[in-house]
Formats: structure tokens, sequence, C-alpha cells
């Protein structure tokens, strides 16, 4: 009590106000004081915002390098090509277009880089056939391939769907063909034995 005496004396003596005024008008000066600092910024929370962008927009090591510019151009047409020529565009060389194959037609995925290039949930997927794959929903390499010998109706049809959604998403750039060495005969398509294994698994 006896401070609180001292000090109501003390303000009411050098300012005429009362404790309790004299504090409520202090708290209104403080608080007018940190408004007008607000719109002010110190040179030095400048420089920490402006590090804490570049760290925020900065890729991590985690996170897959965005493809070069040119592929995300429009896409150039492959033509025919065999399996092991598809097998040489799955990332590792960062000018060349990310490929998958489905049904024996390529798409270019250079634009699902995140997924498809080195790092991404797909990445496997890249440079290889995937029909199989796609159909039994696996990880499996075994599965790269576009055999579908002892697939059913239900297999199928999500690799149907799947097929439709690159379709959409994605431009058809070229084909797979088989050729066996030394072989001078007309290539054979790929798309030939999934057809019939489609068909096989309606009847």
């Amino acid at each position: 009590m006896e401070i609180y005496s001292f000090l109501s004396e003390t303000i009411h003596a050098y300012t005429g106000l009362s404790l309790a005024a004299f504090f409520t008008i202090l708290s209104l000066m403080i608080g007018a004081y940190f408004l007008v600092s607000s719109f002010f910024v110190h040179p030095d929370s400048v420089a920490v915002t402006e590090k804490s962008a570049v760290a925020t927009t900065t890729p991590s090591a985690e996170q897959p390098p965005s493809p070069p510019p040119a592929l995300l151009a429009q896409p150039v047409q492959m033509g025919e090509m065999t399996l092991e020529e598809l097998k040489v565009y799955n990332g590792s060389d960062r000018n060349k277009p990310l490929l998958v194959s489905i049904k024996g037609d390529v798409y270019n995925v250079s634009r699902g880089w995140l997924f498809y290039g080195p790092g991404g949930a797909y990445h496997f997927f890249s440079g290889n056939e995937i029909s199989r794959a796609l159909a039994l929903m696996s990880f499996d390499p075994n599965d790269f391939t576009d055999n579908l010998d002892g697939l059913g109706p239900n297999e199928m049809e999500v690799l149907n769907d799947w097929e439709e959604k690159f379709k959409e998403k994605y431009v058809k750039v070229g084909h797979v063909v088989r050729r066996r060495e030394n072989d001078t005969s007309e290539p054979e398509s790929l798309t030939n034995d999934v057809a019939n294994v489609g068909a096989d698994a309606d009847e």
C-alpha cells in the first residue's frame, strides 16, 4: 500500500493525473507507438525476409529438378523405336524427353517431370513399356512389359482407363516395334499382341 500511495502521489504531483488515468494514457501511447512502427520495416528485417524467400523457392536436394525448357515445348515425334531404344529416355539425360509406352504407343511425359523424372514417384516407369504394370498397379520391374497374358477383364479395364488418361494428358510421339538382331524383315508391332490379349480377355 505504501508503494501504491507513493506512486499515486508522485504521478499526481508531476502530471496532475490519477494513477489509473496515467497508466491508461501510457498504455495508449505504447499501443500507438507499436502501431506506427509496424508501418516501417527495418533493413535487417528486409534482408531476413529476402533470404527466407530464396530458401523457400530454391529446390531442395530431395525435389526432382525441373526439365529444361526445351522439353516442355511441343514434343518431337520419335517415330518407330524398339524397347531398347526406349530405355534411354528415362530421365538419366536431362536433354532427352521422358517417354513411356502403353500398348506399344509411346507418350512424352516430360510435362510430368515431377512424377516421372529422377526422384519422382513414377520414375521407374520412364523408358519402359508399362502396360502390364498399369493393369496390375504394380511397380515390379518384371511387370514393365507389354505381356498381358493371364490378365482378366478387370485388369484390362484398369489398363484401358490409364490409357485414356495418358491420351488426354500427354502427346503420343511414337510407336514401339520389335526387331530381331540382324533381322531385315518388317518390324512387328506390339499393338497387335496387346489387341489380341484384350480380345481374349473380353471373351
